[in-house]
This record gives structure tokens, sequence and C-alpha cells, in this order.
């Protein structure tokens, strides 16, 4: 699947603390349906194996929608199921190993917290960045946070489109207007909706409004 900056705009990583009495694939059926435009599947409990057969159901509806599909940090899994690309951290498998292993059109999204590894993961081939925690993250207590100075400083430093995240909702976003990313990627402010597909909507067209 093709992929650019407008894949961006609202993209949607997964977190199972809050299915509740839906599935995953349900809340994340209720997200493209409310306008998501990426999805990133993160699972750091499942065995492989469950992992693989989930990925190979969720690939599939999100390319019902016409969205791109990731994996969050294991490539194995990504090339498995023929998703359309993988995100790392700077702790995971390095860009650079991934770029040797896939093909121009799989998506190698990095984390970046500053200039030096934004501008590392442009040369070694990443298509784009997620720039963060911006805000204290329900799912990610101990993430270092950046500020929005810093946030505008990385994206103006790389070629290659970035997204920012962490604790985004949409009360705070506005805090982040001006600083160059094209989207914000959100994990609770989606799942841990009572209605996932109207808090979509509601997100998507407020960063709609503030994205060049």
């Amino acid at each position: 699947m093709k992929f650019n900056s407008d894949n961006l705009l609202l993209y949607a990583v997964t977190n199972r603390s809050w299915t509740g009495k839906k599935t995953l694939y349900e809340q994340i059926e209720e997200a493209l349906m409310g306008g998501v435009t990426c999805v990133q599947l993160r699972e750091k409990e499942l065995e492989e194996e469950a992992f693989l057969a989930e990925a190979i159901k969720i690939k599939e509806l999100c390319h019902i929608y016409h969205v791109p599909f990731l994996i969050n940090d294991n490539v194995k899994v990504a090339m498995a199921c023929k998703a359309d690309g993988v995100h790392v951290g700077q702790s995971d498998f390095p860009v650079s190993e991934i770029r040797k292993m896939v093909g121009d059109d799989f998506i190698i999204g990095a984390t970046a917290k500053t200039i030096e590894q934004a501008q590392k993961a442009e040369r070694d081939g990443a298509n784009y960045l997620g720039v963060g925690a911006i805000f204290p993250s329900p799912t990610k207590k101990d993430a270092i946070r950046i500020t929005s100075k810093q946030l505008k400083e990385i994206c103006d430093s790389v070629s290659i489109p970035a997204v920012a995240i962490g604790g985004i909702n949409l009360s705070n976003m506005t805090e982040i207007l001006g600083c160059g990313m094209k989207g914000i990627a959100v994990v609770s402010a989606i799942f841990a909706a009572d209605n996932i597909k109207i808090a979509t909507q509601e997100l998507k067209n407020k960063i709609s409004l503030m994205i060049e």
C-alpha cells in the first residue's frame, strides 16, 4: 500500500487495556469507521503465533478501509503477515537493518526524541518519525517527555514527515499547533473512549483543521 504524509493525520496505536466486552478487532473497526488514517498493532504480551494470527485478520480489516497497517517492534511478525510496515523504537531492531531486509514499499517508522535520532532515522531509511512523548501518557508512564519547542525543532530538522505522540487528546492537541508534525498518534483518546467511532471523528475533525 502506498504511503504518504496524509496517512499520519490520525494514527491509531492499539492497546487492549480497554477492550471490556468488545474484542480488539471490534474496537479497531469502530476506529476505522470513525476515520483513522493508519493503524499500528501493538502487542507486548501475546505469544508470537497468536500475534501473527491476530495481525493477519486486522491487516485484512484495515485494507478493507484502505488504511495502512503496521506492526509495533516485531519485524518478524510484520514480514510474516505481510503488513504494510513496522514501527520501531530506539532500542529495537535498527532501521538500517530492516531496510536491507525489505523492499522500498515497506513502511518503516522510527521513534525520535532528539534531532540526532531523527536525522539518523532518516539517513537509515525511515519513512516517518514518531516524536514524543508530548504529554503524560497513561500507557507509557515512564516515557521521556519533550516540549512543543523540541517537537518543532525535530520536525524542522528532517525532510520525512513526523507524527506527534504521547498523551494527546481532544483538549490538549491545540498546544502543539504549528509544530510541523503531519498528524497525531493516539492510544487512549481512541481506545479508552466510550464511543470509539464518535471519539475518532472528533479527533480527526480537530486535527484536520490544525495540519496545513
